[in-house]
């Protein structure tokens, strides 16, 4: 699949990510990357390697065990970066819900 813009790629992100387990997965994933990288500019720049392993790994396993899919990010890496933190912020805010609702309303 081609997608040309993130709004386009965003129903087949969240379509991907359809179990609340798979999203808190991907929630704790984000949040830990983001203090390995505040530890790393902080205090230990070796740190900065942990960001994508854990990252990556607690997300992945998510989709391995938890969806039964593969991962978004093994053919649309950058759409999927941005989608992750896209729903980091949803799920921050407390408007994931809704978002999920919205798009439940739409076709994938």
């Amino acid at each position: 699949m081609n997608f040309k813009s993130m709004e386009e790629f965003w129903p087949f992100y969240m379509k991907q990510h359809s179990k609340p387990a798979t999203r808190r997965w991907h929630f704790a994933a984000t949040l830990s990357s983001i203090l390995c990288l505040i530890y790393a500019a902080s205090f230990n720049w070796w740190f900065v390697f942990l960001v994508p392993l854990v990252g990556y790994g607690m997300a992945w396993y998510s989709h391995f065990y938890v969806e039964g899919n593969i991962p978004a990010a093994f053919g649309h890496p950058v759409w999927s970066l941005l989608c992750d933190y896209k729903m980091f912020g949803l799920m921050l805010t407390s408007q994931m819900d809704s978002e999920i609702k919205r798009l439940s309303m739409q076709r994938y």
